[in-house]
């Protein structure tokens, strides 16, 4: 396992972490606890140290099942959660100290911790990122003792720009994968100025980057995939990063030809990832050991050639661009 260090933080965490919302049993189909808590087990057992999770995955269930392992294991965890979406309806003004000190309070419980190690706002909207008082909020939870750092999630290049304007804020959680070039166009260089950490969400583009699913997969009724495809419940940004499912099958057909003998669709796209040095972590979901063992195979992939960089943005440039460029 490679580790990079998070931002102006102590701590080294692993190239892949684990992405925590698919446990939660909320928006990805059926679950199992036992297969949870079993990938979560497995991962650590590979190296990964960091894992993301928040208060509403599941409602708190993503975050009870990490405290478990958690507690069980000697290992350095860096675990981070996210507060603000459990606000209804999310707006700007919900962000204020009542209510994000209840979510901390809340999500100290649910990890069974004293301190949160990376408490991030989640997705909020965007003026938040305009509202000083907010990030001071923050830094007051800080010296109370109940995070030791904070950062962001954040749906747009633009937001990403704003928030780490803010002088406290440690790292920034942006869906970045081969459907999603802009970050490392905008945003990247900005972020390793300011030594602020990046989190690659949906670095798989919601399982289409992992070369499984066609034209007649199904989703279960309670999977993003089924009911958010135009955004009806939350950012279509986080649903196949927001590109059409027809569009994104044809991208898929045409990287296919560039994954290396030996390995996986899914570790090509986590490979590709992993090529920005500025990128901290990418934090694949797993929903029991094997997809964990997988994501942590990508790891020993070799660097991609330039020409394979180049292939995979012409890619890019042909099928998604026009899609997603001027929208996140």
């Amino acid at each position: 396992m490679e580790y990079r260090t998070l931002g102006r933080t102590e701590w080294n965490i692993s190239v892949i972490g684990f992405g925590s919302w698919g446990i939660g049993g909320d928006a990805w189909g059926p679950t199992s606890d036992q297969d949870s808590l079993a990938a979560l087990n497995r991962a650590i057992d590979l190296g990964v140290n960091f894992i993301d999770t928040a208060d509403v995955y599941g409602d708190g269930h993503s975050e009870q099942l990490v405290a478990q392992v958690s507690k069980a294991r000697r290992e350095q965890i860096i675990i981070a959660t996210k507060a603000g979406r459990r606000l209804d309806p999310p707006t700007a003004a919900g962000y204020n100290r009542q209510n994000l000190t209840s979510f901390v309070e809340r999500s100290l419980r649910n990890l069974d911790t004293e301190a949160i190690d990376l408490l991030q706002l989640h997705c909020p909207p965007s003026e938040v990122y305009a509202m000083p008082e907010v990030f001071g909020i923050l830094d007051d939870l800080v010296q109370q003792g109940k995070l030791r750092y904070y950062g962001v999630s954040v749906e747009r290049v633009d937001e990403a720009m704003q928030a780490i304007t803010h002088p406290n804020v440690q790292s920034v959680q942006i869906i970045f994968n081969m459907f999603r070039f802009k970050p490392s166009e905008q945003f990247f260089a900005a972020a390793r100025e300011r030594q602020v950490g990046i989190l690659a969400r949906v670095p798989l583009a919601s399982g289409m980057l992992t070369g499984k699913l066609r034209r007649d997969s199904q989703f279960a009724p309670t999977d993003h995939r089924n009911f958010n495809r135009h955004g009806e419940s939350f950012d279509q940004g986080e649903t196949f990063s927001g590109v059409d499912y027809e569009t994104g099958l044809q991208a898929v057909e045409e990287l296919r030809q560039l994954v290396p003998p030996d390995a996986t669709m899914a570790q090509f796209a986590l490979r590709w990832i992993l090529m920005f040095p500025e990128v901290t972590t990418a934090i694949p979901g797993a929903k029991n050991p094997r997809q964990a063992e997988d994501n942590v195979r990508a790891t020993a992939l070799p660097p991609l050639s330039d020409e394979t960089m180049q292939r995979v943005r012409e890619v890019y440039d042909r099928y998604v661009r026009e899609q997603v460029q001027g929208r996140w």
